[in-house]
């Protein structure tokens, strides 16, 4: 590998010009694409084949029209008048795309005490074709109401405003990434390279994403953790090539021969860091699960853009940068040893018991983690929907924010229904049971059953359970439970079935390609263990923060509850692929020097001097980007971004530069050692490229030293 990138970094050096401005070339055409053919992202999580999917799918062929989307509209006051409630339902009936609007007088839609009253409306057409001015309209049919003096909000995903966005977060983050590649590299120019690459990287991969979005439909969170992992990986990437470069540079080595020398070795391990996050974020495709798929694609997409704008782009810039771009420090015989490194070595039990202790405990909480999809409740108190969800919530009960659709479908349809309504009176969990809606051709029946919980509650996900059950006693028709609240409980309950396959084909990765570049077999476990102990302290961290609310406050969260469904599993590829990203760059220094000659204890003291300054640097940058999302108003975006900064913060300055190190020096000699038998099994691999560097010219050490 080290001697194809060596070549390459060769060709793209004496090809600088041609190379820049062919990934400028590819960087407009791509933008083209994405300003002619994007279409709007989807908010919608959807799995098909679930039960309430299925369900979902017949109600709009059943009941034509209720496979739109829906949107409510919320007015409350002292006393309500009914005829300016009734005027207002008319009103909302005469708006473009909408198909029905249910007088709230009439559906029995007013509070007990008068003072909270709803509108049901019906769009004809999906979330994703509401257009603008349906909403704009809404608005002003609910003017009168809102003159009269009565609180109107509206709700549900047909008529809700778009949440605004910010950038403010990445912009911060961007501004700290800057700060700390100017102190790594000491100086602007050289600081500025891969902020640069990392942009061309980043608007590609978004502008490919957006572009995507002609031919398949993608979830809004697509492009964010495009965004996220393009900015994060694309800066590290360049980082890491540029450093080895201004190291080859302090030895005395000639620029041409740097060039190709830092891409030949660091950059035989971003192939190596990137191929690991590709593969991890592609490997979300066995969950079977659509839009999980569709995100981890977009993101290994923008990572794969990074690793080559590494290895091409890179280069061609370091050779037009020339002297702008100087030696990081001086080249000496034997640069200083990490402090940090040296106690390690002096105290390695201490090293290592401490860390794993406190992260045990960061993990307690995960014991408790409860899965579930945000809805308005999870959004600020300035926002027009989650004030509609409380005023409803007040008035009817926490479970009229999510109603159950039960779908009864055979040729006593409607008698079955009325059967099965009078035995589910009464059920635990259940508040009210709505009579029994009968489809135009009698073949189908729509009954709705009000649960007692609030549609993200656990109590609401064993009412679903009770329903499906009592369905299956009745004879002579087919029951399903669908809605809102019962799809997202489907796809809950079926992201955490699949969590268990996907570590289980992560942790078997890992141990593959670790025991491939370390050739050891306890170097690779204890990797493995490391991510593991991550994962776990970050899981628990997101479940004290987004679920029990413990210091919610401090991260501008205004409600806790269940954590969002995916995340676990996005946590998994994503953390593993950059916890490989610090394992290789730390560990094949260290392996490097024990291969050299050196005792296992200073190979470890030894290899984490070389590489630690350039993995502080690159864990310091992919927190600042990861932590800017924590200010986005977006609730799932928020804890993303939280889950993900402190996931590198643990493991990064935990794990990789404290647990590891110190069960290196425990195990010694026997870290490295590989069995004879699994030894002429596995194949070499050149991942820091040291074939290329035995062959290199001895660089002018006299020259280095100025």
């Amino acid at each position: 590998m080290g001697t194809t990138l060596h070549r390459l970094a060769r060709t793209c050096a004496r090809r600088a010009r041609l190379v820049v401005a062919l990934w400028l070339l590819l960087l407009a055409a791509l933008g083209t694409a994405a300003a002619t053919l994007s279409e709007p992202t989807s908010d919608s999580f959807t799995i098909p084949g679930t039960e309430a999917f299925e369900a979902n799918d017949r109600l709009g062929a059943a009941f034509p029209g209720a496979e739109g989307a829906t949107g409510q509209v919320v007015l409350a006051g002292p006393a309500l008048d009914p005829a300016l409630l009734s005027s207002t339902a008319a009103a909302l009936r005469q708006v473009p795309q909408v198909a029905a609007a249910a007088d709230p007088v009439e559906a029995g839609a007013v509070s007990a005490d008068g003072t909270v009253a709803y509108v049901d409306v019906q769009l004809s057409v999906p979330f994703e074709q509401v257009e603008e001015s349906t909403r704009e309209a809404v608005a002003a049919a609910v003017q009168p109401a809102r003159d009269a003096g009565l609180q109107v909000e509206v709700g549900g995903e047909g008529l809700a405003e778009p949440a605004a966005e910010s950038h403010l977060g990445e912009v911060l983050g961007f501004a700290v990434a800057a700060v700390a590649l100017a102190v790594a590299l000491g100086g602007v120019v050289a600081a500025g390279l891969p902020l640069l690459t990392a942009l061309v990287g980043v608007g590609a991969g978004l502008a490919a994403v957006s572009a995507l979005t002609a031919v398949v439909e993608l979830s809004s969170t697509a492009p964010t953790l495009a965004l996220m992992l393009g900015l994060a990986v694309g800066i590290d990437y360049a980082l890491f090539v540029l450093a080895r470069y201004q190291q080859e540079l302090a030895r005395g080595v000639p620029r041409a021969d740097a060039v190709a020398l830092a891409t030949a070795t660091a950059g035989s391990a971003v192939v190596f860091a990137g191929g690991t996050v590709v593969i991890a974020l592609a490997g979300l495709a066995v969950v079977g699960i659509p839009f999980l798929t569709q995100m981890g694609l977009a993101a290994a997409g923008t990572v794969a853009l990074a690793v080559l704008i590494a290895l091409t782009l890179v280069p061609a810039l370091l050779t037009l940068a020339g002297s702008r771009i100087g030696p990081r420090r001086r080249a000496v015989a034997t640069p200083p040893r990490s402090r940090w490194a040296g106690g390690i070595v002096r105290r390695p039990v201490l090293a290592l018991v401490v860390p794993v202790l406190a992260l045990g405990a960061l993990a307690v909480p995960v014991l408790d983690l409860e899965l579930g999809l945000p809805g308005a409740e999870s959004q600020s108190t300035d926002n027009s929907a989650r004030r509609a969800y409380d005023l409803v919530a007040r008035g009817f009960g926490p479970g009229a924010n999510g109603p159950l659709l039960v779908l009864v479908e055979g040729p006593q349809a409607q008698a079955s229904a009325e059967a099965l309504a009078a035995d589910l009176e009464g059920l635990p969990g259940a508040a009210a049971v709505v009579p029994p809606l009968p489809s135009q051709d009698g073949r189908a029946a729509l009954l709705t059953v009000v649960p007692a919980s609030g549609p993200a509650e656990p109590a609401t996900a064993d009412l679903v359970e009770r329903l499906r059950d009592r369905a299956q006693e009745v004879d002579g028709a087919r029951i399903a439970v669908t809605g809102t609240s019962a799809v997202n409980i489907d796809i809950s309950a079926k992201l955490a079935g699949a969590l268990p396959v996907y570590v289980a084909l992560v942790v078997g990765l890992a141990l593959v390609l670790l025991l491939l570049v370390f050739r050891s077999v306890l170097v690779p476990v204890k990797a493995v263990l490391g991510f593991l102990l991550t994962l776990a302290a970050t899981g628990g961290a997101v479940v004290a923060v987004f679920q029990k609310g413990w210091g919610a406050g401090l991260l501008g969260v205004e409600t806790s509850g269940s954590i969002i469904s995916f995340l676990p599993v996005l946590l998994v590829g994503i953390i593993f692929g950059l916890a490989m990203d610090y394992q290789v760059f730390l560990v094949t220094r260290m392996r490097e020097r024990h291969v050299h000659g050196a005792p296992a204890a200073e190979a470890v003291e030894r290899g984490f001097t070389d590489s630690a300054r350039v993995v502080v640097a690159a864990a310091v940058i992919m927190i600042a980007v990861f932590s800017g999302f924590v200010l986005s108003p977006d609730p799932v975006i928020k804890s993303i971004g939280f889950a993900l900064a402190l996931g590198v913060a643990l493991d990064a300055f935990v794990v990789r530069m404290t647990v590891v190190p110190a069960v290196l020096v425990l195990l010694g000699d026997r870290a490295w050692r590989l069995p004879r038998w699994l030894d002429r099994l596995v194949p070499r691999v050149d991942v820091e490229g040291e074939a290329v560097a035995r062959t290199a010219p001895e660089p002018d050490l006299a020259t280095a030293r100025g």
